[in-house]
């Protein structure tokens, strides 16, 4: 009887993960509800990382830059890593580069253990962006989202 209620415990104390292709369509959703709520593009490049050692593994891109993404990858991840590596970021948790412009990155958001969401917006800078009074309602969908990946962060499963 005891056994029983051992694996019970158990399974109460494993937190439920999310895959990869799960995470995929709910930041699709997430940046479309943000981008409807701002009434314009928000961020017009995203990508899935798997990074370790400030080496990153493209798992997922979307965006206009497709081909030279990698290339530029290391460069634009520079900022992110310098904010990563001064700081200890959990599952679910972000944070804003204002003043990043160009190809370089915008936001992340700590997907799972390893797993990060990057987005970028090629045109404008978040200093740009922010100004705009129609942000402030805009960042409720990703605030949303980062609270879904801290109750079912990423894995992969085994």
């Amino acid at each position: 009887m005891f056994h029983g209620i051992k694996l019970v415990l158990l399974a109460a104390l494993t937190q439920p993960t999310m895959t990869l292709d799960e995470a995929y369509s709910l930041i699709g959703a997430s940046l479309d509800q943000m981008n409807a709520r701002y009434g314009n593009t928000v961020f017009n490049e995203w990508v899935v990382l798997s990074l370790h050692e400030k080496t990153g593994r493209i798992l997922n891109y979307h965006g206009p830059r497709k081909d030279d993404f990698q290339k530029s990858l290391a460069s634009d991840l520079d900022a992110l890593f310098e904010e990563l590596e001064s700081r200890q970021f959990g599952v679910g948790d972000f944070e804003f580069a204002r003043h990043a412009s160009g190809t370089h990155f915008d936001a992340f958001l700590v997907l799972g253990r390893g797993f990060y969401l990057i987005c970028n917006n090629t045109r404008a800078s978040m200093d740009v962006i922010a100004k705009d009074p129609r942000w402030l309602a805009a960042q409720v969908p990703f605030v949303e989202l980062s609270d879904k990946f801290r109750a079912n962060p990423v894995a992969l499963k085994a």
